[in-house]
């Protein structure tokens, strides 16, 4: 009876051993790589970068005359989409209603050939209104002394003026609320131009853009 209660215990201990070498209870050898976790893989190289001669080329249609949403559906029909737009009157209105503008001038100049990445900015103009001659530039950022404002639309002049500055605007022909400034125009200033901007309140008079000065 104790030899087979001696012999019993041995294969226990015996397999305990065997446990303790391999806590999986599986050879080294019957893993892959010996055991071992496999090597990462080597990330894949980066993109090479597109140069000058791989650079997409198209020919950049003349869109002066259109609509301006019909322009733009055509740029993008040409492979051409960083479009832009601006007021051509220099009035600084927005083009909220892409169908109610057309193109007055383009720049770059169509009929060339040049990258599609290349910015197309459109000058334009409302429907019923008259293209310039010359593009009127919204006046440039005031500085120290007051510019000539006189003619030029009051929401243009408003983004010349320093974001703090406290501004009054009153109907020059009555009593009319100005609400939607890009239709109206400067009659009068208040420092007039040359004088010094110091910090101080600002009065324009105004009238509507197709009305005359008082």
């Amino acid at each position: 009876m104790r030899t087979h209660h001696t012999a019993a215990l041995l294969a226990v201990v015996a397999a305990l051993a065997v446990t303790a070498c391999d806590p999986q209870g599986s050879p080294a050898s019957d893993k892959p790589g010996g055991g071992k976790s496999p090597a990462p893989s080597a990330p894949s190289a980066p993109a090479p970068a597109r140069s000058g001669a791989d650079a997409k080329a198209a020919t950049l249609p003349d869109f002066v005359g259109m609509g301006l949403q019909a322009a733009q559906d055509a740029a993008q029909a040409a492979g051409f989409y960083r479009l832009k737009s601006h007021d051509a009157l220099g009035r600084d209105r927005v083009q909220a209603f892409d169908r109610n503008w057309k193109v007055c001038s383009q720049t770059p100049v169509g009929g060339r050939s040049m990258d599609t990445d290349t910015a197309v900015d459109f000058g334009t103009v409302k429907l019923e209104e008259t293209c310039p001659t010359a593009e009127v530039r919204p006046p440039k950022p005031a500085g120290n002394t007051m510019p000539n404002f006189v003619g030029r639309g009051m929401k243009a002049v408003r983004s010349a003026l320093p974001s703090n500055a406290s501004i009054t605007v009153k109907d020059a022909l009555g009593s009319r609320m100005v609400f939607q400034e890009s239709n109206w125009k400067v009659c009068t200033q208040d420092p007039e131009s040359g004088g010094a901007l110091k910090g101080q309140p600002l009065t324009f008079t105004v009238v509507k853009t197709d009305e005359a000065c008082p």
